[in-house]
């Protein structure tokens, strides 16, 4: 055996590589090792020897300290090996609010929708409904940009509003829909600008009565969309100085709470959700 082969057989004897796995949730860990001859060793899953209740503890310690990447594999393993447990259901939830905290709202909205699909009348279905609405509300950009966001919140809010008015949740969603509506009220009133500094204005006066039909209660809409829509049906065209006023070019973030105010279901002193 040549000197080269045997450097080269002791670097792949050395060499651990971790791979991304696909599961369910689309973020299961696998360990891959290679052997001396080129070959792939599976690695022993952390988790295998795990019970179902030591992994729920294990996932419930991570999650509680903001571990949330680790908390979510344990999640995950439950719910890959023990999923007609009353553990799962637990770990489903969280395992979706582990995405949310890790900012990946997509994911985490996706297993929100399957956990209340999967569990309709579990007592946690305000919170989940919630969190539908924080997932689209935590998206929303600026007022010149998409806004799906907010639109997607304020449907998801107003479906908590009318399903459980009297849930701990509904309060905060009705807040959130506000700033939500806002939101919206102020992206309608830059398309306006647009039109206006294009010379569009019978595009303008549509759209700002569609804005003022909409969003009536909007501070935006008395204070600057009827009196312009006024100006322009008289035909008196906005002199320049008006586009100097854009509001809130920047949705206003000092008025998103903090993530976790408000957002975390009930829990007993064990830590498990009194909703389960």
């Amino acid at each position: 055996m040549s000197m080269r082969t045997t450097l080269i057989r002791c670097s792949i004897l050395s060499l651990l590589l971790v791979v991304g796995g696909c599961s369910l949730f689309g973020s299961d860990t696998k360990y891959t090792k290679i052997d001396e001859d080129g070959k792939v060793v599976e690695g022993s899953n952390p988790f295998e020897e795990m019970p179902v209740k030591a992994l729920l503890q294990k996932g419930m310690d991570d999650y509680n300290v903001g571990k949330y990447f680790t908390a979510v594999s344990a999640f995950e393993e439950i719910h890959n090996r023990y999923p007609f447990t009353h553990e799962a259901v637990l770990a489903d939830l969280k395992a979706a609010d582990c995405y949310y905290f890790m900012d990946k709202y997509a994911q985490a909205l996706s297993l929100y929708e399957a956990f209340e699909s999967n569990h309709p009348t579990n007592e946690s279905i305000p919170y989940i409904m919630y969190q539908k609405g924080m997932c689209s509300y935590r998206q929303i950009d600026r007022v010149d940009r998409d806004p799906t966001g907010a639109e997607k919140a304020v449907t998801s809010f107003r479906q908590l509003i009318k399903a459980f008015p009297n849930s701990t949740y509904t309060p905060a969603a009705r807040e959130k829909m506000a700033i939500a509506r806002e939101f919206l009220a102020r992206h309608e009133f830059f398309v306006v600008n647009f039109y206006l500094r294009t010379e569009k204005y019978k595009q303008a006066e549509a759209r700002l009565r569609y804005l003022i039909a909409t969003y009536p209660e909007i501070k935006i809409v008395t204070d600057e969309a009827k009196p312009l829509l006024a100006r322009l049906e008289k035909g008196e065209k906005p002199d320049r100085g008006f586009f100097s006023f854009l509001p809130g070019m920047f949705h206003n973030e000092g008025s998103l709470p903090e993530k976790g105010q408000n957002n975390t279901p009930i829990t007993n002193e064990s830590g498990d959700s009194n909703d389960f």
